[in-house]
């Protein structure tokens, strides 16, 4: 149970909780958990951890529940399916009575057993609907297919007697369709074939006719006809292109046979009359059937669509209710049943008495840690989902989500630095956040879908920062805006110009004495755009600008980090650690990583045109310290020679790999020293600090005693518990009160965290230089799209689509993963 602390917001420290034990009575503890689910303010434990699902008490009627709950999901699905919006008012409706468990069973039982039925009677129909399309066509084609066959004997028939008649005589040679003609009509005249006739899939005509042929070994005679429309198929209900064909056969062996046949390949046969009458008689009957079909399928379609409009209003509502029945039966799983009824007859006589008999709730002392809650609303959700991801803070620690709304933006904007997409991202948080209630009407169940939409005020701040970064970097799909007027003029003529652009070197190098305008100053807002015209040295400016950029930042959230770390110990308490912690990671720290800010920033400040660098003579810009190299000579301790030039005035032999400040050398080996002597401060300070308050504790002897009462066993007994010591409270992640101090588990533990800090502390310092790299790889990859872009035309449009798709996918999805 949480209850508030006015002193503390519950956005930085997770809210205080407290366990408490309460006393229902059966009648009232469904009212009573159905009260304290609405308030959302209580996770209840499991006092039955061994007793199983199937052996509680209210198992029968959490059944009852999954049972409603399939009912509705079959509802909604066949709303979804006839494409019908469902109502969703966003009304919280209350828990229902037990009693009203019977009624919405009944409700649900009933629309379930009348849509099944009104679904069953629609197949019915509509399979008898589809065997009689196939017939109708059967019946036209064969009809057609016979009336053919009676054209060419007749005309057959009238050749052969004007041939007679005129005294010609036959040919020796007639043509294959003529014999073909010739031999049907004096088959079905003469022989008296039986025939079938039936429809079948197109896709299995080919294999059909094979086998027909192979089978029958050539003794049958096939005639086959598209149909023109799509048929639904009478098992699936799908639609489908189907053939209608007729098979000629004599005797009972090959009807066998074709029947065998036609039923492997799945095609359906149907009855076909012999003579033309009664086939004209079918057709007329086939087509009052499909009539009257149409008819009845119309008629129970809109009385299937009437139950499910009807159903539509109130099925969101209903699933509801039912979930809220069903949570507080599984909760009311949880509680421990008083068989013995010991303490309820306690009650009822003070009920006999004439005193009302309330609930009872009773805080209960605990040494177990409690759990961590989060208050969170649809702004701050996203990013504690953020955090989360990476480990829930235990109970009362500081909550780094609110520093993470700041921080993991502009990270990402600092790797990203392009204007033109953070608009892009900020136009579809904007779309997402001002559509956000018909959007969550719609409950869209798809999970892409739902990371962007949960995420909508993350993607709206990294799309803010990436604009201002943006501006910072003076970066547009990789060009540049001159907004404020560069403060670079060009110091060449016309002339020069030309003369340099014919020869083989056709780059021009800005003086600065006479291109610079120094009066105007530098740009008044990021990097000058004149930047963007140099193409030999602008990825060199530009990628040490970035990558000292990310060190600082780097450095400067680990540094916050620790500092927050403070923050905890100093709400536990944990002197230890504040002493042998805390302390020591800010030495560490300040004595390398800061440090090396510290260089970067002097570096930026005093390294100019200058001829004189903190008193040594300064001969140039090739003379500038490495800092790479000089944070490796650091640890290495390796000598140095101070200066850039020798006492002749000559520039010294790798001038940038000198100590370029008086003192440097001593200085950085002092600083190395004292981070080496932070880590077996760390290791060693606090187990040895543990060690000796416990073995004091044990020496002298002394203990005191706690009480409390124990409710559980049969009889109330009063139990005493020794109170935490050194060892239990110096930190906050103790766990159950008086244990026994084991140095070895206490050792394995801080050489871990120990480690974990020493080597994280330069990982991390290089992995932060992603945020330099990816925003190269951001800025290269479009220069190179825009160049071939002015290529030809057919560039010009490729490069649109590839744009599009990777501005998208690539550019906003993956360097949004990497962050």
């Amino acid at each position: 149970m949480s209850e508030p602390e006015p002193d503390q917001p519950g956005i930085y420290r997770s809210e205080q909780v407290t366990l408490a034990q309460l006393f229902l009575q059966s009648e009232a503890a469904y009212q009573c958990v159905a009260e304290l689910g609405e308030l959302g303010l209580v996770q209840f434990r499991d006092l039955n951890p061994d007793t199983s699902s199937f052996q509680r008490k209210y198992v029968n009627e959490v059944r009852r529940c999954d049972e409603m709950e399939r009912k509705l999901r079959y509802l909604e699905r066949e709303i979804k399916k006839d494409q019908i919006p469902m109502l969703d008012t966003g009304e919280n409706p209350d828990a229902p009575q037990p009693r009203e468990m019977i009624d919405l069973e009944a409700t649900f039982e009933k629309l379930e057993n009348e849509l099944r039925e009104v679904n069953r009677n629609e197949e019915t129909l509509r399979k008898n609907f589809s065997e009689l399309t196939e017939l109708k066509h059967i019946l036209r084609k064969t009809q057609t297919f016979f009336e053919e066959v009676e054209h060419d004997r007749r005309r057959f028939g009238e050749t052969t007697r004007r041939r007679t008649l005129s005294g010609e005589q036959e040919p020796l040679i007639i043509t294959a369709e003529e014999e073909l003609s010739y031999g049907m009509s004096l088959s079905l005249t003469m022989l008296r074939l039986g025939f079938v006739a039936g429809v079948i899939r197109r896709e299995r005509l080919p294999a059909f006719e094979r086998l027909l042929w192979r089978a029958c070994r050539g003794n049958v005679f096939l005639r086959t006809s598209e149909i023109d429309d799509a048929l639904n198929d009478t098992v699936t209900g799908e639609p489908v292109n189907k053939t209608v064909f007729i098979i000629f056969f004599q005797g009972d062996q090959l009807k066998t046979k074709v029947k065998k046949i036609c039923e492997g390949f799945r095609a359906t046969l149907y009855p076909c009359p012999d003579t033309p009458q009664e086939r004209r008689e079918m057709s007329i009957g086939v087509m009052t059937r499909i009539e009257d079909l149409k008819t009845v399928l119309g008629q129970t379609q809109d009385h299937r669509h009437r139950v499910l409009v009807a159903a539509s209003k109130n099925v969101r509502m209903w699933l509801t209710k039912v979930r809220k029945i069903k949570s507080i039966y599984h909760t009311l799983n949880l509680f421990n049943i008083d068989v013995t009824h010991r303490i309820m007859t306690s009650l009822k006589k003070k009920e006999e008495s004439g005193s009302q008999v309330p609930s009872i709730l009773n805080r209960m002392e605990t040494s177990e840690a409690p759990p961590t809650y989060h208050k969170t609303n649809k702004f701050t959700k996203g990013f504690q989902n953020i955090v989360d991801a990476y480990g829930v803070a235990t109970y009362r620690e500081i909550n780094p989500a609110p520093y993470t709304m700041i921080s993991f933006p502009f990270l990402f904007a600092v790797m990203f630095g392009d204007l033109g997409h953070g608009a892009i991202m900020i136009l579809a948080a904007l779309f997402f956040i001002l559509k956000e209630k018909q959007l969550e009407a719609a409950r869209i169940k798809d999970e892409i879908f739902q990371t962007f939409f949960g995420g909508r005020y993350v993607i709206f701040l990294m799309g803010a920062f990436s604009i201002y970064t943006g501006l910072l970097y003076n970066d547009v799909f990789s060009k540049s805006l001159n907004i404020f007027g560069s403060g670079w003029t060009n110091c060449y003529d016309f002339h020069e110009i030309d003369r340099h652009g014919f020869s083989p070197e056709k780059q021009l190098m800005l003086i600065p004495e006479k291109a610079y305008d120094s009066a105007g100053g530098p740009y008044p807002i990021g990097v000058d755009p004149v930047w963007n015209l140099a193409e030999s040295n602008k990825l060199t400016f530009l990628n040490s600008m970035k990558m000292k950029i990310s060190v600082i930042l780097g450095i400067a959230q680990m540094t916050f980090g620790v500092l927050l770390s403070y923050q905890n110990y100093k709400y536990f308490k944990s002197e230890l650690d504040i002493k042998f912690m805390f302390i020591p990671q800010i030495v560490f720290l300040t004595s390398i990583f800061m440090y090396l800010c510290l260089e970067i920033i002097v570096k930026w400040i005093r390294f100019t045109a200058g001829d004189s660098i903190f008193g040594y003579k300064y001969p140039g810009s090739n003379c500038a310290p490495s800092l790479l190299i000089g944070l490796i000579n650091m640890f290495m301790m390796k000598p140095l020679d101070s200066g850039f030039v020798e006492a002749d005035g000559e520039q010294k032999f790798q001038c940038h790999l000198n100590h370029w400040y008086p003192g440097q050398g001593f200085f950085q080996t002092l600083f190395v020293l004292i981070a080496i002597a932070c880590v077996p401060v760390m290791l060693f300070a606090k187990p040895y600090m543990l060690w000796k308050a416990d073995k004091e504790r044990r020496e002298s002897g002394h203990r005191q005693l706690s009480v409390r009462a124990d409710m559980n066993g049969d009889d109330a007994e009063v139990v005493h518990t020794e109170p935490k010591t050194l060892a239990t409270s110096s930190g906050n992640n103790s766990g159950h009160g008086a244990e026994p101090f084991e140095l070895g588990e206490v050792m394995v533990y801080q050489a871990i965290h120990t480690i974990e800090f020493v080597l994280g502390s330069i990982s991390h310092t290089a992995s932060y230089l992603r945020l330099w790299a990816l925003s190269l790889a951001h800025a290269r990859f479009l220069l190179t799209r825009s160049v071939f872009a002015f290529a030809t035309t057919y560039f010009i449009f490729e490069n649109i689509r590839v744009f599009r798709l990777c501005s998208a996918q690539i550019r906003v999805g993956i360097e949004g993963a990497q962050k």
